[in-house]
């Protein structure tokens, strides 16, 4: 190796035991099957609940840049809840998620999240808190003895894209030209006070004529 110039010297240290420092995966496989496993026994423990857990809302995303995507969010609101003939108390107990500090920006999503209770309300089964003592609310016998346990995503949320009708373009579009708009856009916003001033003096030298 050749050394031109007034540079460090090479001292690269290569003996500090970094193999202990090395991040391994070799338990790649056993984590597969213990997660699998815990899986397995949380379905039994909750049976016969979803798999799932609670029913959750669909949200948009905040900020300008996110909020065309819809996901599932922490809980439904209070109106919401009102809204589906429910209340905060009740649906907490028939797995439904609440979040009391939401607060609904819209009637959109009011009633895409009433729309999605309805729906989970059609297809759910209560059953009696205790055993032999059906109460108001409960499901029916048959139902009871049919119910089986939800496996899977519980009431996915799906992204709605609510594409343009596709028409065809006219002899006037094809003639405008965008650019243009944006330069007299432009003019008419620059010189706006010079024209409003040259309104103004021409009304003022009118009324002095009328004197």
């Amino acid at each position: 190796m050749v050394l031109k110039h007034n540079n460090q010297l090479p001292n690269q240290h290569f003996r500090k035991q970094w193999q202990r420092r090395v991040r391994t995966w070799f338990d790649q496989a056993g984590r597969k099957k213990a997660r699998r496993t815990a899986r397995v026994q949380k379905a039994a423990r909750i049976a016969p609940r979803p798999v799932d857990g609670l029913l959750r809302p669909a949200v948009r995303c905040p900020t300008i840049r996110y909020n065309m995507k819809l996901r599932a969010g922490r809980g439904f609101t209070l109106d919401e809840i009102k809204e589906a003939g429910l209340t905060a108390k009740y649906a907490r107990t028939i797995g439904i998620a609440v979040d009391h500090r939401r607060r609904n920006k819209s009637q959109e999503s009011l009633e895409l999240n009433v729309q999605r209770l309805k729906a989970f309300q059609a297809k759910l089964i209560v059953f009696p808190v205790k055993a032999g003592k059906p109460k108001k609310g409960d499901s029916e016998a048959a139902e009871l003895a049919a119910a089986v346990q939800h496996k899977g995503g519980l009431f996915p949320v799906e992204q709605v894209y609510a594409a343009p009708e596709a028409r065809a373009i006219t002899a006037e579009e094809k003639a405008a030209s965008a650019y243009m708009k944006l330069r007299y856009a432009r003019s008419e916003a620059r010189t706006l006070g010079a024209r409003e001033k040259r309104a103004r003096d021409k009304a003022e030298e009118e009324a002095n004529k009328k004197k």
